[in-house]
């Protein structure tokens, strides 16, 4: 049930333009003069060319057009009759045009409009990885460790095939994942001895003040949001089964959780030396189904496995 909803949340829009098609043909049965349902198929042409981009937009239209030319086919009698083969030709082609040019048009819009919402999202993006990697300069056990968080995040999104976008917005959450801490003291931060209860609470805190951050530059980074506040969430806190907050998490936050312990466990601190990355491995892999989604666990192992080939 999960998936197919994971399904139909990432192909909405396919779905919906095709849903839209569709009925479109299926309504040709039902309308006497054909010619009339023609303007109709201007909806699932401009609804893929908006939401789905110029490519699918014209794709969408040339299946408009196959599907008039089938109908055609099947009630010749109430498109051509009484009029001559010419005009019919005219009128097929004219509108045929149109509905191209329309889904180009509008599907132009659309990758434009995306264009420049892309060029501030990264502009933002940058600004925000500056202050990240400058908090992290002032502290050389963390020093990269949001970079190594991202690649590792994006890396196992990618075994996890999840979409493009999901992919991104998992990487740019993986470098912006503690940026909160830009508000903790610098002092807390590089403590040489174990931090106490307040002070752990204090830093424990970075995940909604990173999330708040993020929200004060708009919409641009909306999807990234969810996954930074929720990225400390364990998958489950008890035996009893998975802890309810957790039909909330995105699946992002839960691969950037994974992510995150994995650098931090095999990272030197000021009061512990590092694990070594099979030993940090193992303690993530009992602590799936527990601490960290089990799917997830699966694709690190994944990906790990093929980093060590690799080398």
């Amino acid at each position: 049930m999960e998936q197919f909803k994971q399904f139909f949340t990432h192909h909405f829009e396919r779905i919906m333009v095709g849903v839209i098609l569709i009925a479109t043909f299926v309504g040709t049965y039902f309308i006497e003069e054909k010619f009339v349902i023609l303007n109709f198929y201007y909806l699932p042409v401009l609804s893929a060319g908006y939401f789905l981009g110029r490519r699918m937009g014209a794709l969408v239209a040339i299946l408009s057009i196959l599907a008039v030319i089938i109908s055609g086919m099947m009630f010749p009698q109430n498109f051509f009759k009484g009029q001559e083969l010419l005009s019919i030709v005219v009128k097929l082609l004219s509108w045929s045009g149109f509905l191209i040019l329309a889904s180009i048009v509008v599907g132009t819009l659309y990758e434009k409009n995306e264009k420049r919402l892309r060029d501030l999202k990264n502009a933002y993006i940058g600004v925000l990885e500056i202050l990240s990697k400058y908090l992290e300069s002032t502290d050389r056990y963390t020093k990269g460790h949001s970079v190594r968080v991202s690649e590792s995040a994006m890396e196992i999104a990618i075994a996890m095939n999840l979409s493009r976008n999901e992919v991104e917005n998992i990487r740019v959450a993986g470098l912006l994942h503690d940026i909160g801490k830009i508000e903790v003291s610098g002092e807390i931060l590089r403590k040489a001895a174990e931090l106490s209860s307040e002070e752990r609470e204090l830093i424990n805190e970075h995940t909604v003040k990173g999330a708040y951050l993020l929200s004060s530059v708009g919409s641009v980074l909306k999807e990234v949001v969810p996954i930074v506040v929720s990225h400390h969430n364990y998958f489950m806190k008890s035996s009893d089964g998975l802890a309810p907050e957790m039909n909330k998490v995105p699946i992002g936050a839960r691969i950037v959780a994974v992510a995150d312990a994995f650098d931090a466990m095999t990272t030197d601190r000021p009061y512990r030396k590092g694990m070594p990355p099979w030993e940090a491995l193992e303690e993530i892999v009992k602590n799936a189904g527990k601490q960290f989604d089990p799917e997830v666990v699966e694709a690190f192992k994944q990906v790990v496995k093929e980093k060590i080939e690799k080398v």
